[in-house]
């Protein structure tokens, strides 16, 4: 071996091994990064509280907005008042407002109560409403009870709600004693009671109402397990008898084939309301031609603040404010299915589900019927359309979903440390100057006070 100078033999250098390179960080997707805070503000748990309210007030609001933009001409063509079916609708507003309130304060076992009275309350006065000279019928269809003056109630509404509460409150006793194994127990008494209401609401003609009932059925057995030849089954008597009353009247049959029409007909014809709705809408292009400047609406566009208000909305508000309504009716929805799916208690899982397929399902007829995509139904869209005898109903069943939200585990302990945000913490005993001092009250230091000294 070679010798180096200091006569040491030379040190052999190690070969150093390349060490892998470092993993490149991923890149931030603003569109993953996006969806994960949407995620966790989703998964909060007063999230679906804070929906229900805040989308119910926006949607109402706006409808009463539209309601007055709508209705003026009505009003001074029937020589009355131009705010006249405004002043009505914010009346019915304000009711419904006391009602979704204390809807959404009620305990559980307060709902259930009700089921039976509410039912038993609207069958009777379905009845009247076929005693000559108590029901009154309007465009057609006797469905109605005057209250006196220009004040007149549908019965057939609150039939929507009496369904919802009873037949939750039914499937809910039924499956504690496990006995929705057994076909006669899921379908035993919730069709025959569900038929006879249909019965009823088709005395009078009111075909909408009935197909909406239909709807919150299906959705009850749905919830409730039911088999698909079960299913498919009631699903089928349902069309056939659907299919013998639309067959049996002219009126009926025509609005079938109004689907997709272009012409408007004559004045009298059932197409000119269908197509002069997509008028309206084809003529607000994106943002709409402002508030109050419907031409629809004069005269030329039926029913504009009732059945067709969402045409009325396309045309003076636009594409943004026909998708800000649809946006407004899914979160909706989407919420009442959140609510009825993280719940334990099965009434709550019914009623839930019950009102959230009442609600979406008369939204989808409504603005289907506007779009020319289904036949005109004549059911107005929910919180919306003018109409007190829609509204209460609607109201107290949005008040339901509030009630229910509020108690889910985790908004109720959300909600249990919620306290004024301005104000003294009050203390135990003592001198005022022995007290401790003024702490501003919100959730995050409430939060970090509770931990204790070990966690970070």
């Amino acid at each position: 071996m070679p010798s180096s100078r200091t006569g040491r033999p030379p040190v052999q250098r190690a070969v150093r091994a390349r060490r892998p390179a470092a993993p490149r960080p991923p890149r931030d997707n603003p569109v993953r990064r996006l969806h994960g805070r949407v995620q966790r503000a989703w998964d909060r748990p007063l999230t679906a509280y804070y929906v229900i309210l805040g989308g119910s007030l926006l949607i109402t609001v706006l409808g009463l907005v539209m309601v007055y933009s709508a209705s003026q001409i009505k009003a001074l063509q029937l020589s009355l008042p131009g705010s006249y079916f405004f002043r009505k609708q914010f009346l019915a507003a304000t009711i419904g407002g006391v009602l979704m309130f204390a809807a959404a304060r009620m305990p559980v076992k307060l709902h259930r109560a009700l089921a039976y009275p509410i039912l038993a309350g609207s069958v009777f006065l379905m009845i009247l409403v076929q005693v000559p000279g108590i029901g009154v019928a309007i465009n057609g269809n006797q469905n109605w009870i005057s209250l006196g003056g220009s004040f007149q109630i549908q019965p057939s509404e609150f039939g929507k709600l009496a369904l919802v509460l009873w037949g939750a409150d039914l499937i809910a006793r039924k499956e504690d004693k496990r006995l929705l194994t057994q076909w006669k127990h899921m379908l035993v008494p919730l069709v025959p009671v569900t038929f006879m209401l249909l019965g009823l609401i088709m005395l009078g003609g009111d075909m909408g109402t009935a197909i909406i009932l239909t709807a919150i059925l299906f959705g009850l057995l749905w919830l409730a397990g039911a088999p698909t030849r079960l299913f498919v089954g009631v699903l089928s008597v349902a069309a056939f008898i659907g299919l013998v009353l639309i067959k049996t009247s002219p009126n009926r049959m025509a609005r079938f084939q109004c689907i997709g029409a272009t012409e408007p007909g004559t004045g009298g014809s059932t197409c000119w309301q269908a197509v002069h709705g997509i008028y309206a809408l084809a003529s607000g292009g994106v943002f709409g031609s402002g508030l109050g400047a419907s031409v629809e609406k004069w005269g030329q566009l039926p029913e504009p603040h009732n059945d067709f208000i969402f045409a009325v909305t396309g045309e003076e508000l636009g594409l943004a404010g026909t998708l800000s309504v649809l946006a407004l009716f899914a979160a909706l929805g989407y919420a009442g299915i959140r609510v009825a799916g993280r719940t334990e208690d099965p009434f709550v899982r019914y009623a839930a589900g019950g009102v959230t397929t009442w609600i979406t399902a008369q939204a989808v007829i409504n603005i289907g019927a506007v779009l020319g995509l289904l036949p005109i139904a004549g059911v107005p869209l929910p919180l919306f359309s003018y109409g007190g005898s829609a509204l209460l109903p609607t109201m107290f069943a949005i008040g339901l979903l509030i009630a229910f939200a509020r108690d889910e585990p985790g908004a109720r302990a959300a909600l249990s440390l919620r306290q004024p945000r301005f104000g003294r913490k009050r203390g135990v005993g003592g001198p005022v100057s022995d007290r401790s001092p003024r702490r501003w009250n919100t959730m995050r230091r409430r939060a970090s006070a509770a931990r204790t000294s070990g966690e970070r």
